[in-house]
């Protein structure tokens, strides 16, 4: 299934996009999709069966809703560095020899077609795709080989960078938690429909431009050993973001540098879970 968070006539609710088709979740007892998440294998059965048999009010036409992003505050968004090798080339970094984690604050996630807002005092705005791993049942120490029960979903993510502000220090958040600067999306694809998160293509567009191109297989961490790494030092909570990496091209490491502006598009495409696409604009 592909879970949404969506705005129509004024209000915020969970859904399912299917078919052409938006089914509120409001009516089957949800009042957000954190709900969803931690309510399990039960929640997620209570789903599908209002999803096959919505009444008429609850099915609507997606094109009458504006998405938001699928979780509009998750509780954590934990990003990973470096986890390509090509990307820690680029950046003239030694490979990692174990993960380089930073984080995001809740206040940075937006959505699909949502703005990414340029801040009035960085001069050099940066993109990165990723493919994001939504947490389901939380836990602590969890081993590699039970990985997959304790993931919910995946989704495609876009890690902006004001560059100026992360070389600033030796800690990169300050430049990675602008507002706006965690846009993910447009869904939540759930764990069943993606056979192997560690084979899947993915790209960043640019105006329509491709700038990065990669395979997830191509990271150096995958994703069984950063929950088991992440695990290991905090416990992870069902709604947690788990941002993995990103490929080379980002803006910075072209010459000339490519940084974002205003009135660029940047486009995630990541195989099986469709396009991130965000405006980019100028604070006002």
């Amino acid at each position: 299934m592909r879970f949404v968070t969506f705005q129509r006539e004024g209000h915020s609710e969970p859904g399912v996009l299917a078919d052409g088709k938006m089914v509120g979740l409001r009516g089957a007892g949800f009042d957000d999709l954190l709900g969803v998440i931690r309510g399990g294998a039960g929640a997620l059965d209570r789903v599908r069966a209002w999803v096959g048999d919505a009444p008429g009010g609850a099915a609507f036409d997606a094109r009458e809703t504006r998405l938001l992003a699928p979780l509009p505050r998750p509780p954590k968004i934990v990003c990973i560095g470096l986890n390509y090798r090509d990307h820690a080339a680029e950046s003239k970094a030694a490979i990692p020899e174990v993960p380089t984690v930073f984080a995001k604050f809740p206040t940075a996630a937006t959505g699909h077609r949502c703005p990414i807002v340029l801040p009035k005092f960085s001069s050099m705005p940066d993109y990165e795709a990723e493919l994001a791993v939504v947490i389901g049942r939380g836990g602590r120490y969890i081993p590699e080989a039970r990985w997959r029960e304790h993931v919910f979903g995946y989704t495609a993510f876009n890690d902006v960078s004001a560059r100026d502000f992360q070389r600033a220090t030796s800690q990169w958040m300050i430049g990675k938690t602008f507002d706006t600067f965690a846009p993910f999306g447009p869904a939540i694809v759930t764990a069943d429909e993606i056979e192997d998160p560690q084979a899947l293509d993915i790209s960043l567009l640019l105006n329509g431009e491709v700038m990065q191109r990669s395979n997830t297989r191509e990271m150096i961490f995958g994703i069984p050993r950063l929950i088991a790494h992440l695990s290991s030092v905090f416990t992870l909570e069902p709604g947690d973001i788990i941002a993995t990496g990103t490929p080379a091209g980002v803006g910075f490491a072209r010459k000339p540098p490519r940084w974002l502006m205003p009135g660029d598009e940047a486009t995630v495409r990541i195989e099986g879970l469709g396009d991130l696409v965000n405006p980019v604009v100028a604070e006002a």
